[in-house]
């Protein structure tokens, strides 16, 4: 199978990495002689540091090696049977590149988008034949994340669909359907780790005198009592703050500025002023070599309140996920768990806690705020009525 693969970036040498891997026929494309230089660099030193590991062996390095070429012509990927873009995150940019993508290839070729957050009905319209476009999102580094989101548009044919479901499974891959919706699954569901988060900092520790612990105790609290590998500010600071906050202001936007996805002006304030996390070297954290680290307030009811605050919103997205039908339950969890790394799924963990228990914090916070943000998901109310678990 020739797979192509547009933009060779950090994400797109990824996932050209995985096909080859796969055995594959990559033509990894980019439009800058030196930006193909230095994916081609890059992969040769992840494939060292795995023979380092262990993990292969050097005529494994060479086979993944060429099975990729590296070209500098859209017309070079006249014969591929599956093209992958992983550009920059603008529709006309991307609608450009796939009505000329489509003037070279076969009928039969697939289009597919790694975009995030844009919608594939949209970027599918820029061509002829938009029943060929599919979202195939994968998460970084994708070599390493086990998690695809395959996301058909409105336009996109079952005959495609199955074809890149059961291509990303041969790849080795945990392919899970979602919805053409904003953010899809992961990216929807995942809004409140940082929202909820950043709304808790901002009344609780805002220009108090532990404010400056404020991040250090709600990252705590999450990996003390959720078991969560990072903190979302560290994870925030991992990610880019102003990517992070591109992010959430798009799904705002995309969803008709719902206030369950309202952007907060702590992280635009922390963007604006170039404090973007361990790029810049100083997000929420200072990531400069000797800052001395602010440790947390380790008051374990308050840590227990901030985790139950945040835990219980990020159910309930899920839970409205499933409610809207933009994925299953297994999938959602799924997701969450091999894209984004949850110590378990969010549905699991509605029963763990009791769906009661889930409808009654969510009301609490209502009652406290009479914000809609707050509001219950109709499924959970109707199952604590039905006494159901997910």
């Amino acid at each position: 199978m020739i797979t192509a693969i547009i933009g060779s970036g950090t994400m797109g040498s990824g996932i050209a990495q995985v096909a080859a891997t796969a055995g594959c026929q990559v033509k990894l494309y980019d439009t800058k002689t030196e930006a193909l230089d230095k994916a081609e660099s890059a992969l040769e030193k992840i494939l060292r540091r795995l023979i380092e590991k262990g993990r292969i062996d050097e005529k494994e390095k060479q086979r993944i090696q060429s099975n990729i070429s590296y070209v500098e012509s859209l017309k070079d990927l006249s014969d591929a049977h599956l093209t992958i873009e992983a550009i920059v995150e603008n529709l006309e940019v991307k609608q450009k590149v796939f009505r000329e993508l489509e003037s070279y290839q076969s009928k039969e070729a697939i289009i597919a988008s790694n975009t995030s957050s844009l919608s594939i009905a949209s970027i599918a319209s820029a061509l002829e034949q938009p029943e060929r476009c599919i979202g195939v999102h994968f998460f970084n580094p994708a070599p390493l994340m086990p998690l695809v989101e395959i996301v058909p548009a409105v336009q996109t044919s079952e005959e495609v669909f199955e074809k890149v479901f059961s291509t990303i499974k041969d790849w080795k891959k945990v392919p899970v359907k979602a919805q053409d919706t904003p953010g899809f699954i992961v990216n929807r569901v995942a809004r409140p780790f940082y929202g909820e988060a950043l709304r808790v900092y901002e009344e609780r520790f805002a220009g108090v005198p532990e404010g400056e612990a404020g991040f250090a105790t709600i990252d705590w609290a999450m990996k003390e009592f959720g078991g969560f590998k990072m903190g979302p500010f560290q994870l925030m600071d991992f990610i880019g703050n102003d990517v992070n906050y591109t992010v959430t202001e798009t799904v705002f936007e995309a969803f008709y500025y719902d206030p369950r996805y309202k952007p907060s002006f702590t992280q635009k304030r922390f963007a604006e002023a170039g404090y973007l996390g361990r790029k810049s070297g100083k997000g929420f954290y200072d990531y400069i070599e000797g800052t001395k680290k602010v440790a947390p307030l380790k008051d374990q009811k308050m840590g227990q309140k901030i985790f139950d605050r945040v835990l219980v919103m990020l159910i309930n997205e899920a839970a409205d996920a499933l409610f809207l039908n933009i994925a299953t339950a297994k999938d959602i969890d799924l997701a969450m768990t091999k894209g984004v790394n949850y110590p378990k799924g969010l549905l699991e963990w509605a029963n763990e806690k009791g769906i009661s228990w889930c409808v009654e914090q969510m009301d609490q916070l209502y009652d406290t705020y009479r914000e809609d943000r707050y509001r219950c998901s109709p499924i959970l109310r109707k199952m604590m009525r039905e006494g159901s678990r997910f």
